[in-house]
């Protein structure tokens, strides 16, 4: 009886989830660190006096007020607030953004009759629509989603365009050939293209959003995280304003994380995210 050969051991497929699993955990402590470092830094800064304190608080304060303000329900109301404005106008935006978009981007006719006029509105600033959403709807929350529409509408539009512009000719082509109905080329043609640029623009939207909604409430006057460090601002209550600045630092990269994620899971089959980090 003779006894076959041990397979061999390959060490690349051993070696390489290893590295994997190393990096996977590097990328956060390193995160982590730089954060410590940076606090250090603040709290050393304000020790020593290198900038007047009512301009710029030390990191023990500004946490400790922090903590004082997360043990407020008025806070966390606000914190609502905000995030009711951010969803909402993301939402409204996404949705035009991807249906204007794919019907532009899929009819040459369209996008040839409405580049001039999207090259026209696409670079006017969304805040120059402040005044206007004033007048039209006083201190509330429409006037602040008429700028964060507006804004977060070209991230998605512009995205969506360039994804239908992507799409192969040649593959097109055989689809037609091989008489694909229209919902068929939707399906198996144009949304696998144009996927990971909707991502691009929802993710790049969402950040977006986030800025405009603060902004908002911070000229508009409607209740909010904006509007906190406005009245913070005008009290000299500047341990309050470093406060909320680092909430809505906090927010955005939870927003980012989140649709990062979400990206990476829906394109786990496309080459764009393969092997790409979270963090």
């Amino acid at each position: 009886m003779t006894l076959a050969p041990p397979a061999p051991v390959h060490t690349s497929t051993v070696v390489v989830p290893r590295r994997r699993r190393r990096r996977s955990f590097r990328a956060p402590l390193l995160g982590l660190l730089g954060v410590v470092v940076f606090l250090g830094v603040w709290q050393l800064i304000s020790a020593a006096g290198l900038i007047n304190p009512s301009q710029l608080p030390s990191a023990v304060d500004t946490f400790t007020r922090l903590g004082t303000m997360a043990a407020d329900l008025e806070f966390w109301r606000n914190v609502g607030r905000t995030l009711t404005a951010w969803a909402i106008g993301l939402a409204i935006a996404s949705v035009l953004g991807i249906l204007l978009g794919g019907l532009i981007g899929l009819v040459p006719v369209l996008r040839r009759g409405t580049n001039t006029m999207v090259e026209f509105l696409r670079p006017i600033p969304s805040v120059a629509l402040i005044p206007l959403a004033i007048l039209t709807y006083g201190i509330q929350i429409p006037a602040a989603l008429v700028i964060i529409v507006y804004a977060c509408f070209w991230q998605v539009f512009v995205q969506v365009l360039y994804g239908v512009a992507d799409i192969d000719t040649v593959a097109r082509d055989t689809a037609r050939s091989y008489g694909l109905t229209r919902a068929a080329q939707l399906r198996s043609l144009v949304l696998p293209t144009a996927l990971p640029y909707i991502f691009t623009g929802l993710r790049l939207a969402a950040s977006v959003a986030l800025i405009l909604a603060i902004t908002a409430e911070m000229t508009i006057g409607n209740p909010g995280l904006g509007k906190v460090i406005i009245l913070a601002a005008s009290n000299g209550n500047i341990a309050t304003v470093y406060a909320v600045v680092i909430v809505t630092g906090l927010l955005g990269l939870i927003i980012n994380l989140v649709f990062r994620v979400l990206e990476r899971r829906a394109l786990a089959w496309h080459q764009s995210v393969r092997g790409e980090e979270v963090l």
